[in-house]
């Protein structure tokens, strides 16, 4: 009976293998394994590597600065008696701004004045008495040190008179700075001390005036550009173009005026003024402008897009395309960007086509698909 049993469950087992091997095993090995899908064209644009005219151009921050400012003070002590301007006036050099109480100023020049008359007419007696005493000092009419005393005497007073001359002079001096003058054109800030108060000499200033026209603007450069400069400067002027934030009129052209004498050490950058004539009074003192300086030519320069300049880790690079349409990450060493393009002056060749637009789907080998640049929709032109 067990070698019976035995055997059924043998022939059993060999049939339900039979029958997995025909359903699984045979249909899965005909059927023919499919080919492996191309990957897809990645769509890009692109734009010819190609030499151009480009300017060197210096794009930087400045600050409006005054060409020169002063401080108005009082050179004497004294009583403000007329304050003749107001606050934010515009002033010429010569104005007077303030008149101090002058009547004792004005004393003292009278009464040096007089002093002055004194001495002259006791000289005048004492050269008389030497015209005298002379021809009688020679027949022994007069003393001898009766003559001596007496031209003594005039020696004495011409003196004092030349110091009351000189007496005159200061007081006349010290009275016209009872009277406070503009020394510059300009305008003028906030009149700090009014009509009424007591002042010291060189004590609290009155007022501050601001030249405003001409007017400098004030930036920086890296020290390397010095040469550039220097060169630029002594071929011809050199102009600079500025733009006031929140000005939307035409850009304000002036020259460079000179450069500092030193570079700063802690920066590397070296200062430059540049002189506007601002006859419109476009530029304020301590404005914040964009600074804007060509200092030469390049006629045959290597350009991009600068959208085709990517920035990796190590360096900036762009993708080439290469024969069969695939696309080629390259290094590239970029001197500067101007208006939308940049200046190649490492890893390209003129003619050379680079991706200016997909580049985020591209890695070096992958098939690319050329397409045409969305060119952006006309204005409407309003009838």
């Amino acid at each position: 009976m067990k070698r019976v049993f035995w055997a059924v469950a043998f022939l059993v087992l060999a049939g339900l293998g039979a029958v997995a091997y025909q359903t699984l095993l045979v249909p899965a090995r005909s059927q023919t394994a499919p080919a492996p899908r191309a990957a897809p064209s990645v769509p890009v644009v692109v734009a010819t590597v190609t030499r151009q005219t480009m300017p060197v151009r210096i794009d930087t921050i400045g600050t409006v600065q005054t060409i020169a400012m002063v401080t108005i003070k009082s050179r004497i002590d004294g009583y403000i008696d007329q304050v003749l301007i107001t606050d934010g006036q515009f002033v010429k050099a010569g104005d007077i701004m303030f008149r101090l109480d002058s009547r004792t100023a004005q004393a003292q020049v009278e009464q040096a004045q007089a002093q002055l008359a004194r001495d002259q007419a006791q000289l005048a007696n004492a050269q008389r008495d030497v015209r005298r005493y002379e021809p009688l000092v020679a027949k022994d009419f007069v003393s001898h040190q009766q003559y001596d005393t007496a031209a003594t005497n005039a020696q004495a007073l011409t003196a004092a008179v030349t110091a009351d001359q000189a007496m005159i002079t200061t007081a006349k001096t010290l009275l016209s700075y009872d009277t406070i003058v503009a020394p510059i054109d300009g305008r003028v800030g906030t009149i700090t001390i009014k009509a009424g108060n007591s002042i010291k000499s060189n004590d609290l200033p009155l007022a501050t005036i601001n030249q405003i026209k001409p007017i400098y603007v004030g930036f920086s450069l890296p020290q390397y550009e010095l040469p550039g400069l220097r060169a630029a400067m002594a071929a011809a002027p050199v102009e600079v173009s500025v733009r006031a934030q929140g000005d939307t009129g035409d850009p304000i052209t002036g020259r460079v005026a000179y450069f500092d004498n030193t570079v700063d050490v802690a920066s590397g950058t070296i200062a430059v003024r540049a002189r506007f004539d601002n006859d419109d009074l476009r530029l304020w003192p301590g404005q914040f402008v964009n600074v804007s300086m060509t200092t030469r030519i390049e006629p045959d320069a290597l350009t991009v897009p600068s959208s085709a300049v990517q920035v990796g880790q190590d360096s900036s690079f762009v993708y080439v395309i290469k024969p069969g349409n695939t696309a080629q990450a390259r290094p590239v060493t970029v001197a500067r960007s101007l208006d939308g393009r940049s200046v190649i002056a490492k890893g390209l060749e003129e003619g050379e086509k680079v991706v200016i637009d997909g580049q985020m789907r591209l890695t070096n080998g992958t098939r690319v698909e050329i397409r045409p640049a969305v060119q952006p929709p006309k204005a409407e032109q309003a009838s």
